[in-house]
């Protein structure tokens, strides 16, 4: 009787973890926090459950993002966090499952050992990495051989990188990503309109009528905050016009290391990219109108993927079928680099 490996594959993002089990898709989608109790120590609630508790719990109970700019940050919470989202896709089993985790480019030897570390003590019996990229650009259906320039705009960075033959030409990763544009709404509303708004309600104002390129018809949305004059709950009406200003800061430093990245691509990869495109994936590449100021910036037809949010779990997924010709464990991503330059 055959025995088939349980493979899985997981997202490990800022903002968010997707989990995809071969042969079933994508089972979880779950915000990256954790509720714990501060006198104890113990982890309450993960995901949507703890998610529900920000900004809402007692003086014990703190929510906590365990992986900070695509990696680990908490290592303890991000393991019990890992083992509670790996026992709901799994059955009990004599065989460990095998786990490919995507990690950012720009990850070092520690937080690769941390990575793996974490997910073996969640329940793993071999860890794989794969870059965010390369996933991102497997779940868009680049052909390998190919050289494609992809943006992915997560919560906590933001990865441009070269893919090319199934693998990293140049990177960069920073951390201005969605929760840059986030900030950024909350600072313009309290100094353009003296309320204080809190960073879900920021999210809902990016996520609704934000845009880089002014709109066909202007959004407006009402917002409920705090009067910085008065201390009593005030409500303002914000428009789409006001916002294109208000998120101007963190979109130019995107734009700024796609630049960076494309002056340090090999001349020949440069004329792949500009007959194949730019690609974006990611939360922040949803904001209205970010794809046509990265074409009019760079001159590069630019498109977004069609699952922006589940590119990379998708690509990561499809990446299973290959597992028994990668290399597990540590892949010393930094050291590559270096040997590169």
């Amino acid at each position: 009787m055959m025995i088939f490996e349980r493979d899985i594959a997981i997202d490990l993002g800022t903002t968010n973890i997707r989990v995809f089990v071969r042969g079933k898709g994508i089972m979880l989608r779950e915000p990256s926090i954790v509720a714990v109790d501060k006198y104890t120590g113990r982890m309450l609630k993960v995901g949507q459950d703890a998610q529900k508790m920000l900004g809402r719990t007692p003086a014990n109970i703190v929510a906590i993002h365990p992986i900070s700019a695509g990696v680990i940050s908490d290592y303890d919470m991000t393991a019990l966090m890992l083992k509670e989202l790996l026992s709901r896709v799994t059955s009990f089993s004599l065989f460990k499952p095998r786990v490919l985790v995507t990690v950012p480019s720009s990850v070092t030897g520690v937080e690769e050992r941390n990575v793996i570390d974490a997910v073996i003590e969640a329940g793993a019996r071999k860890v794989y990495l794969v870059e965010s990229a390369v996933a991102t650009a497997a779940g868009a259906g680049i052909p390998k051989p190919d050289g494609h320039l992809v943006i992915d705009i997560g919560g906590g960075t933001t990865e441009v990188a070269v893919v090319s033959l199934g693998g990293v030409v140049e990177s960069e990763s920073i951390k201005t990503a969605g929760d840059a544009f986030d900030e950024a709404i909350v600072r313009y509303v309290r100094r353009k309109h003296n309320i204080l708004i809190g960073k879900r309600t920021a999210e809902e104002l990016k996520i609704g009528i934000a845009c880089l390129v002014p709109r066909a018809e202007v959004g407006i949305q009402e917002v409920k905050g705090r009067c910085l004059t008065t201390g009593l709950p005030k409500s303002v009406k914000i428009s789409s016009v006001e916002l294109v200003e208000a998120i101007a800061e963190p979109a130019r430093d995107i734009l700024e290391t796609i630049h960076m990245v494309l002056e340090r691509t090999p001349p020949e990869l440069v004329a792949d990219l500009a007959q194949n495109g730019i690609i974006m994936a990611g939360g922040g590449s949803l904001i209205y109108g970010f794809d046509q100021l990265v074409e009019k910036d760079t001159g590069i037809r630019t498109t977004v993927v069609d699952d922006a949010l589940s590119c990379a779990a998708f690509g990561s997924g499809k990446m299973l079928m290959n597992l028994n010709d990668m290399q597990d464990g540590m892949v010393n991503l930094a050291r590559k680099r270096q040997m590169k330059a």
